[in-house]
């Protein structure tokens, strides 16, 4: 029997996307990457963890915020290579910027124009500057 983990296409640097999408209203919250390590931590816990690009490190998502994704579902895609998840997100903020998405910005006239609301300020979420 195969490993569940081998089925996933990674990249040449092991990773996978990922979608995180609100499980009540279909929102799109966030993309992200996983590697093997975190996909498997993913299943195990429940808990969404991704491999972070710029930090080179494993993260699991809300560890400094508070702001944990719950999964409900994880799919592959039919090429194996998109994983999406169907989450509940704690504190209904899954942006850094202290919004409910990372998809806050719209194209409308020729620009990106801000369309979502910061719900809570980044400095009184994190400890620490971006």
């Amino acid at each position: 029997m195969s490993n569940w983990l081998d089925e996933v296409k990674w990249d040449a640097q092991g990773l996978v996307t990922a979608i995180a999408q609100d499980s009540a209203t279909g929102r799109v919250l966030m993309v992200a990457w996983m590697n093997r390590e975190s996909l498997q931590l993913t299943a195990d816990t429940g808990i969404a963890h991704y491999w972070s690009r710029s930090r080179q490190k494993l993260w699991k998502k809300g560890e400094e915020s508070g702001h944990l994704q719950t999964v409900q579902e994880l799919r592959l895609d039919c090429d194996g290579d998109v994983i999406v998840m169907q989450i509940q997100q704690a504190g209904g903020i899954a942006c850094h910027t202290g919004r409910e998405s990372c998809f806050y910005r719209r194209f409308e006239q020729g620009g990106w124009t801000v369309v979502d609301a910061v719900l809570k300020d980044p400095d009184a979420i994190y400890q620490h500057k971006h």
